[in-house]
């Protein structure tokens, strides 16, 4: 039996997609099985004091979160397909982060365009906000995303670059839960050296 790991994620970010790209191999290869949530940057940053820059840069990307929390709200099972399209499309393909992407990647996904139009009335974002409030209320307030849940334990991270594969990839698995469920265990952590590369 497959078991079930949550996984938290704007698809805007390029430190969440590793992660994300990391996930669906591990589960590959220890039968895990992922439950994709939406969880919207912009919502954690509502109301804080944080750089003009990073808020219009939220303010800009923030439509891709609106339609996975559409995707998710309509029909689940699909979030983790459409994530991979959009994902790719943003990163490994360096498109723009805006309507036509999301829209390709609908499509790929043989979802309907509507969402889009529905994303941008903000239909979804009670939706989305509420699924992000989950995740912070299972790891605290002062982090963003990728989070991951197994079991009832929660965790921020891990955040890589470059993401690994085979064995490597399982034996970071392994050692992140074997952290994260120690009750004491907290933080580890070194600076970052590299950008996100995506492979």
């Amino acid at each position: 039996m497959a078991e079930r790991v949550e996984f938290w994620f704007d698809p805007a970010c390029p430190w969440t997609w590793i992660t994300s790209r990391w996930l669906v191999e591990v589960s590959q290869l220890r039968n895990l099985e992922i439950e994709w949530n939406p969880f919207r940057l912009w919502h954690l940053n509502e109301g804080k004091d944080i750089p003009a820059d990073y808020r219009e840069h939220l303010a800009q990307v923030k439509l891709g979160a609106q339609v996975t929390a559409g995707v998710h709200h309509l029909i689940p099972n699909q979030l983790g397909d459409f994530y991979t399209a959009l994902g790719k499309r943003f990163f490994n393909e360096g498109a723009e982060k805006g309507e036509a992407t999301i829209a390709a990647a609908l499509a790929e996904c043989n979802l309907d365009q509507g969402i889009l139009e529905r994303a941008k009335e903000g239909e979804f974002d009670r939706h989305g906000d509420e699924s992000t409030d989950r995740a912070l209320a299972l790891v605290g307030q002062d982090v963003g995303v990728p989070i991951i849940a197994v079991d009832g334990v929660a965790f921020f991270g891990p955040v890589l670059s470059p993401a690994p594969h085979g064995d490597d990839a399982v034996k970071l698995w392994d050692g992140t839960l074997a952290l994260a469920r120690v009750p004491g265990f907290f933080e580890l952590k070194r600076t970052r050296t590299t950008g996100p590369v995506f492979d």
